[in-house]
């Protein structure tokens, strides 16, 4: 497994000769399967035309000004989104992709400190952006997706397009004859949080072609692949690798409609791969679980299936899609691979998946290395790993203690320019040619990278020991009836206590009770006897010593990941 060599992968120099290459390659292929208004079934867009809107657009983008300008983007995952976000870097200026979550005075803080000269968003935001319109006069342009006329201060998305491919045809070629500096800032990312924490990461065009690269070498991904798109496209993570990283490959990608969702348009676009992060994945992997445990003896049927499809798997004769064929037609019936990022998954739902033949594997990145740091492989993974560090990236742990661990820290063509406009920021950050992540880890004798857990939110007891927070969370997360956990530090009596904010599950609870699974239908008391069975598992120092139960569920990321800082601010 370890020896196997890296995938070969087509040299790229920027986005712009990705996809030109990638139309070259694939132009009669389905590069995105959309749902048009009052059409319930997913209509294919080739690579052709797709790369032939980029080119409209950019061209009558160049042609409103926006040369070497701030063109921020805003709205949900959607065909014009993808458009956009190549007309612009390609050879118009830097793209500034935002939050659609953002509240508008957040939004207009973004505009402001980027210096946007044109926003273009979808209609389910116009309504702030109208209001923005009125109170700032930076931004000139304001171009909306979902609008067929000129109207109200705002420019038509389709209008443009228009203009775009009528100067095409008289022979423009300012887009297409655009020089691609690429080492030069094009992409301009926040950082999620709120706005005067977070930072503006600038990303060149080598940043995110060499991660590609590095990427697709590592796991293999080919032109047969449809992935559904479910994170949102703003965030490096689902950008990098859940857009970028399919138009690079020639794969195919289907806009989901909503989390409610992921099921039915998992089976309408014939997915094969997925995106994801903990909390969707181990969601599924519940779900599936309680589904099967309903069945009279469904959990003996699972448990000797697995049992048997492992035996004979070490034979090589694989019977898993055959033996557990009704769960991969509930996720249907066509996947192959879920990539788990954003946070750490339990290992448990990375094996469970494995056992019923769908691979699950995890990597880690941030941000500011364009993302993808480490990554499991499909033919060399650890369940409790974050990855392997990618091809051409140094990865290593700065000052490890007497367990090996300490600050992990990056260097190679992936990290970022800097943060823009924060050269204290950036000199905090980027230190003799590396990056230091701020978090926390350590590296096996294999060269794989585990995360312990962020060094801001180590929770440092009296003795000097530390305990991560996630690992306890990722424990109690496993409880059927328990929907999410937070744990912190709370200083008691000259010494530090490991407490936890809890979400029970009550319905689980009250279900199991008059199943006569459980003795109480009380949730404190069920909550209570869960931490204390999972504390068994811990070593002394990192008992759970006091927990709340709380039935809101916790402030999230729109990658899923909770807000620590704002909860424990509460």
């Amino acid at each position: 497994m370890k020896t196997k060599p890296l995938y070969e992968v087509r040299q790229i120099s920027n986005l712009k000769d990705m996809i030109e290459q990638s139309a070259g390659l694939y132009g009669s292929k389905p590069a995105f399967l959309i749902k048009q208004k009052g059409n319930s079934a997913y209509t294919p867009v080739t690579y052709k035309k797709y790369k032939d809107d980029i080119d409209a657009l950019g061209t009558a983008l160049i042609s409103l000004g926006l040369k070497d300008k701030k063109v921020a983007l805003i709205g949900e995952n959607r065909y014009e989104w993808v458009t956009t976000y190549l007309s612009v870097c390609n050879g118009t200026g830097v793209v500034v992709p935002l939050d659609k979550e953002l509240p508008q005075n957040e939004i207009e803080n973004c505009l402001l400190r980027s210096h946007a000269d044109a926003i273009i968003f979808s209609g389910a935001v116009s309504k702030s952006i109208l209001s923005i319109l009125k109170n700032i006069t930076t931004c000139k342009y304001y171009i909306n997706m979902d609008i067929d006329e000129d109207a109200d201060g705002q420019m038509s998305y389709g209008r443009l397009l228009e203009k775009g491919y009528d100067l095409l045809k008289n022979g423009n070629r300012d887009f297409l004859d655009a020089v691609i500096d690429n080492e030069k800032l094009n992409i301009l990312l926040f950082t999620s949080g709120t706005t005067d924490k977070s930072k503006a990461v600038m990303l060149s065009h080598r940043n995110i072609a060499e991660n590609l690269m590095a990427m697709c070498s590592m796991l293999y991904i080919d032109q047969k692949d449809v992935f559904l798109s479910v994170l949102p496209a703003h965030h490096t993570y689902e950008c990098t690798c859940g857009f970028l990283c399919q138009m690079y490959r020639g794969a195919t990608i289907a806009f989901c409609e909503g989390l409610r969702h992921i099921v039915k348009n998992l089976s309408e676009s014939k997915c094969t791969v997925m995106n994801g992060v903990p909390l969707i994945f181990e969601s599924i992997y519940k779900q599936l679980m309680h589904q099967v445990a309903k069945r009279p003896g469904g959990a003996k049927k699972l448990k000797f299936g697995i049992k048997l499809s492992n035996t004979l798997g070490k034979l090589g004769i694989d019977v898993r899609k055959k033996l557990f064929a009704e769960i991969h037609k509930a996720l249907g019936g066509h996947l192959r691979l879920f990539i788990s990022g954003a946070a750490a998954i339990d290992p448990e739902v990375s094996k469970g998946f494995r056992n019923i033949g769908i691979q699950l594997v995890q990597g880690y990145g941030l941000t500011e290395c364009a993302p993808i740091v480490g990554l499991n492989r499909d033919c060399w993974f650890k369940d409790d790993a974050a990855g392997l560090p990618l091809p051409g990236l140094k990865v290593a742990i700065d000052s490890p203690n007497a367990e090996g661990v300490g600050e992990i820290k990056v260097s190679g063509p992936s990290v970022m320019l800097g943060y823009y406009e924060n050269k204290e920021a950036t000199e905090e950050v980027i230190r003799d040619g590396w990056f230091y992540t701020g978090d926390m880890g350590y590296m096996d004798s294999d060269g794989f990278i585990h995360i312990t857990g962020r060094m801001k939110n180590v929770i440092i007891t009296k003795n000097g020991k530390n305990v991560y927070p996630e690992e306890i969370e990722t424990l109690l997360n496993r409880s059927d009836y328990i929907k999410e956990s937070l744990v912190f530090g709370k200083h008691d009596n000259d010494d530090v206590v490991v407490c936890a904010q809890i979400v029970p599950d009550r319905d689980k609870i009250e279900e199991d009770y008059k199943n006569g699974i459980i003795e109480s239908s009380d949730a404190e008391t069920v909550i209570n006897s869960e931490v204390k069975r999972i504390n068994k598992e811990l070593v002394t120092y990192k008992y759970v010593k006091e927990f709340n139960l709380r039935d809101k569920e916790f402030e999230k990321t729109t990658t899923k990941k909770i807000k620590r800082y704002q909860e424990l601010k509460k």
